[in-house]
Order: C-alpha cells, then sequence, then structure tokens
C-alpha cells in the first residue's frame, strides 16, 4: 500500500493535489460534482480588502498548450470571504484550506492576512506578490527582494499561522527573491503563478483580451515551473508548494521529484472539472509503477 501522504511545515496532508487559487473558486460549484474531501487542500480564490469586480471583458484568451487571463483578482472582499465563503465552504471541505491574500500595498497585505489569521479553518496563508504596488509606480511586489520582503515582515508581524509567498516568474531572478523572502520569515513558498502572454485577434487588429496582456497558464508552462521549483527548493530550506502546468499524476511525481511538498493544479480544472479528482486517484496507480511507496522519500530527490 503507497503512502501519498506530505507535509506542509507541521501542517499534514492526505495527498499533496489542491486547487490552485482562482481556478477552483470557493469551492462550492466543485462539491457538486465531487467529494472535495479527497483533495489535500484548497487554495481559495485571491481575496483583496475591498471587494472587485475585476478587468472589462473579454478577458479570457484560447492558446496552444494553455490560455491568457485578465480577470482582475474578482472577489467580494475579505470580509465577505471570512463571514460568507469560508463558512460554506466549511460544510463540504472538512480540511484546513489555504487563504491566497492579494494586495496593492504592504499595509494591505498585513491588515487581510491579520483578519484571516484568526480563522481556525485556514491553515497556511498564501500571500499573492503578483500584484502592482501602487505606492512605487505600479511595478509588482514579486519582481524586486526588497519588496517582497518587505511583504512579508509585515504579514508575519500580524499572523500565527504559517505564511507562504507565491512568486512571480516574470523576474530575472527567481532565486534572490525567494531567499529574501525566506530570510524575511517565511515559511514556505508557492511558484510559480502566471507567466505574462498576449493574444492578437488577427482579423480585427486588436488584442483579444481587453487589458491587452494576462497570465499565461496551462501545461505549456510546466517545463518553466519544475525549473524554478527546482532552483528555488534547493536554494531554500522552507517547503515548496510546486504550481504551473501540472496536468496528470506523472507531473505531481515529477514536482515533487525537483523539490516541492506539495503540488497546485491550476488551469487544468478549467479545462476539466474533474481533474483535481482524476489525479488524486491516479496517484497511487503511478507510484506503483514507478516503485515509490512514500511520496515522502522522493521530495528534492533529482540532485
Amino acid at each position: 500500500m503507497v503512502d501519498t501522504r506530505t507535509f506542509l511545515g507541521s501542517l499534514e496532508l492526505s495527498n499533496p493535489v489542491i486547487p490552485a487559487s482562482g481556478t477552483f473558486g470557493f469551492g462550492l460549484e466543485m462539491a457538486e460534482i465531487y467529494d472535495l474531501d479527497i483533495l489535500g487542500s484548497i487554495s481559495i480564490k485571491g481575496t483583496t480588502a475591498e471587494p472587485r469586480f475585476g478587468n472589462p471583458t473579454p478577458r479570457i484568451a484560447e492558446c496552444c498548450g494553455g490560455l491568457i487571463n485578465s480577470v482582475g483578482l474578482q472577489n467580494p472582499g475579505i470580509d465577505a470571504v471570512i463571514s460568507e465563503e469560508l463558512p460554506a465552504l466549511s460544510k463540504v471541505f472538512h480540511k484546513k484550506v489555504i487563504a491566497n491574500i492579494s494586495g496593492f500595498s504592504v499595509d494591505e497585505y498585513a491588515h487581510c492576512c491579520s483578519l484571516v489569521d484568526s480563522v481556525d479553518q485556514v491553515g497556511i496563508i498564501e500571500v499573492n506578490v503578483s500584484c502592482p504596488n501602487v505606492h512605487n509606480g505600479g511595478m509588482a511586489f514579486g519582481t524586486d527582494p526588497e519588496a517582497a520582503a518587505a511583504v512579508t515582515r509585515a504579514v508575519k508581524a500580524v499572523t500565527t499561522k504559517p505564511v507562504y509567498i507565491k512568486l512571480s516568474p516574470n523576474v530575472t531572478d527567481i532565486v534572490s527573491i525567494a531567499k529574501a523572502c525566506e530570510e524575511a520569515g517565511a515559511d514556505g513558498l508557492t511558484l510559480i503563478n502566471t507567466m505574462l502572454g498576449m493574444r492578437i485577434d488577427i482579423r480585427r487588429r486588436r488584442p483579444v483580451i481587453a487589458n491587452r496582456m494576462g497570465g499565461f497558464s496551462g501545461r505549456a508552462i510546466f517545463p518553466v515551473a519544475l525549473r524554478m521549483v527546482y532552483q528555488v527548493s534547493h536554494a531554500c530550506s522552507i517547503p515548496v508548494i510546486g504550481c504551473g502546468g501540472v496536468a496528470s499524476a506523472a507531473d505531481v511525481i515529477e514536482m515533487m521529484m525537483a523539490g516541492a511538498s506539495a503540488v497546485q493544479v491550476g488551469a487544468e480544472n478549467l479545462r476539466n472539472p474533474f481533474a483535481c479528482k482524476e489525479i488524486v486517484e491516479a496517484l497511487p496507480v503511478e507510484m506503483e509503477k514507478l516503485g515509490i511507496e512514500s511520496l515522502r522519500d522522493i521530495i528534492g530527490i533529482v540532485g
């Protein structure tokens, strides 16, 4: 009998499969089609201090091997998430969740994280530093080591739960940013967030997406995500959650061999709503095929 358990710090997961933030909503719709308790955890939709309608439409564009989105962090705001969305999710998912938090200033990150820190249902706070810093010319927090570290320190100062920083791949040196977050007190890291992409409607001669560019995700980015997970996990001593292009049980194992302790499934949920369920069910079969008795034995096995 194979052992699919894994750990994110002290948090034990029955398996490493986690739907990524923004691709699973708050889980309620998915609970109508399968039992969510088979999942390791759920990273809920990214949350900001105030409700956000998101970017203008159209904001989704298909492309080979994935899709581009510019949804714009549409969410009901932190107060509604705590008072409505999380209680509703607790009725259909009985494990700890990952609360994904976004912000446009250090103060906003700290405010939202301090509020969600008091929710027992939350096991990990995942901080998305891909947002533009409104006090620094719009540059994303995650593209600068000092800015990413500043967010990390501010959040750690007002929380007691483990804090994982979700890193952007749109940088020259992701390791320097990961190490800055670790030194600032991060308990773990999630990588990668979406890459930056674009599509043009050649008949109308204009960008497909109203915002012109958006986040590129899907199977095509898996090799990039794998490379970054490998680099960061070997440079840092804190746990890494691998994310980006994961679409199969074999991908999960490959991510873990690169150094991930758990794995998030993103765009594949939009293509196939049963993706996470199918991966969870296929994982023991793939492990047996490869002679893997415990997933914990293969984390970072590739040197």
